[in-house]
């Protein structure tokens, strides 16, 4: 690792590296927070205790996150804005193996770690504490001999004719998301700059950001992962395929693809099933596509669920069988509820402004029956479907503990 200014955050950091006992004293104590904060100060400097209880704290919060969570390092805003084990491992894949990556922004270092895996990697960063992080994270994934970190501005690189892969902070002031991808550091004139002169690689950027306006003329590919949609890759240079946009879903790792003028979706009422598309297939605008692709129709050129006559095994959509559909009125919908015997009730709705938790409190679900309801655009008009979620095996599917479908 290059020579880091060295601060007193990076000084807590070598000091908690240093002592592992502190960790192991957390993790196997049954004691409340206050009492074990009381004990360890006893043997350790307060500062200390609190930045290992909250390095204890965001290592059980990654965990979803990486597999190695649990020896990892981390502060709230690296974690938040890291990208995943899975998903860095997607795009690190469309990487040459073996050629050099400029990380640029590397954080704590998610895409550097996937990144190393399959090459050398220059990781820069301004804040020269996660430098010491991505340098770490990179040592317990076994990576750290692909690092050249390096505590600096990315805007002081030497990208002409090389690999990157950037990562702008997406944060204005401490706590306040940016809404534009012009908010973003390093900012969109610089970007698109750095998108000329370099070779090839990747922009990694909110799927809630403005990239068709930003990135007109660049590949974007939506990134979902157990059904939410995490990332927007902008893909320029040498890496960019030839599609506009893609969708790809993890883990099952399929992607869908952009066609140039692809045929409307024909509309149709209600079949025996609705389909409800991954959420990066909705945000890349691909529902004309994935409706060609399994051979089923739209409910409304408005909405994006989906519908047939027979069931669908895909990653890109969530299946229902549906058992009824009725005008969207809270009295006569509260009959059916009643009727059906439906205890369960998950309430969908993309399109139609709908108190969800209100709706579920005046239909007063009280049977045995798990169902989920949709309002949903029907050929022009706003119609609520009753519907029994399935797996991809046709089964249906149950209620996990947190109360959500599985």
């Amino acid at each position: 690792m290059n020579d880091l200014n060295v601060s007193d955050e990076c000084r807590l950091l070598e000091t908690l590296q240093s002592t592992p006992a502190i960790f192991m004293e957390i993790g196997g104590s049954g004691a409340d927070e206050l009492s074990l904060q009381r004990r360890l100060r006893d043997r350790y400097d307060a500062d200390v205790v609190r930045a290992a209880l909250t390095t204890a704290e965001l290592r059980r919060r990654a965990a979803g996150k990486f597999s190695l969570a649990s020896r990892m390092w981390f502060t709230r805003r690296g974690l938040e804005q890291s990208t995943g084990e899975a998903i860095a491992r997607h795009k690190a894949e469309r990487f040459p193996t073996g050629e050099l990556v400029h990380d640029l922004c590397c954080g704590i270092g998610g895409d550097t770690i996937a990144l190393a895996g399959r090459g050398p990697v220059r990781a820069v960063d301004r804040d020269c504490a996660n430098t010491m992080r991505a340098a770490l994270n990179a040592a317990v994934y076994n990576v750290a001999g692909s690092l050249d970190v390096v505590c600096g501005d990315v805007a002081g690189e030497n990208l002409d004719d090389c690999l990157v892969h950037l990562d702008p902070d997406r944060r204005i002031g401490r706590e306040r998301r940016a809404r534009r991808v012009e908010q973003y550091q390093p900012d969109l004139t610089w970007i698109r700059e750095m998108m000329q002169r370099a070779r090839g690689g990747a922009v990694k950027l909110s799927p809630a950001a403005d990239f068709a306006s930003a990135f007109p003329d660049r590949e974007v590919e939506l990134v979902s992962l157990h059904g939410e949609c995490r990332e927007a890759t902008v893909w320029f240079g040498a890496l960019a395929g030839l599609a506009a946009r893609r969708a790809s879903v993890l883990p099952a790792g399929e992607t869908l693809l952009a066609l140039q003028n692809p045929a409307p979706a024909e509309i149709s009422a209600p079949g025996d099933f609705l389909f409800d598309p991954d959420p990066a297939v909705v945000r890349a605008g691909l529902i004309d596509e994935l409706s060609a692709k399994l051979g089923v129709r739209r409910l409304d050129a408005s909405e994006e669920y989906l519908t047939g006559n027979e069931p669908v095994a895909s990653p890109f959509v969530q299946t229902f069988r549906i058992e009824s559909v009725h005008a969207f009125d809270t009295k006569g919908l509260r009959r059916v509820v009643r009727q059906s015997e439906i205890g369960e009730l998950e309430i969908k709705a993309r399109h139609t402004r709908v108190d969800v938790e209100r709706l579920r409190r005046q239909l007063r679900p009280d049977g045995a029956l798990r169902r989920t309801l949709v309002i949903a655009r029907c050929e022009g008009k706003t119609r609520a479907i009753i519907a029994e979620r399935l797996t991809n095996t046709g089964k249906s599917a149950a209620l996990n503990r947190s109360g959500r479908y599985s």
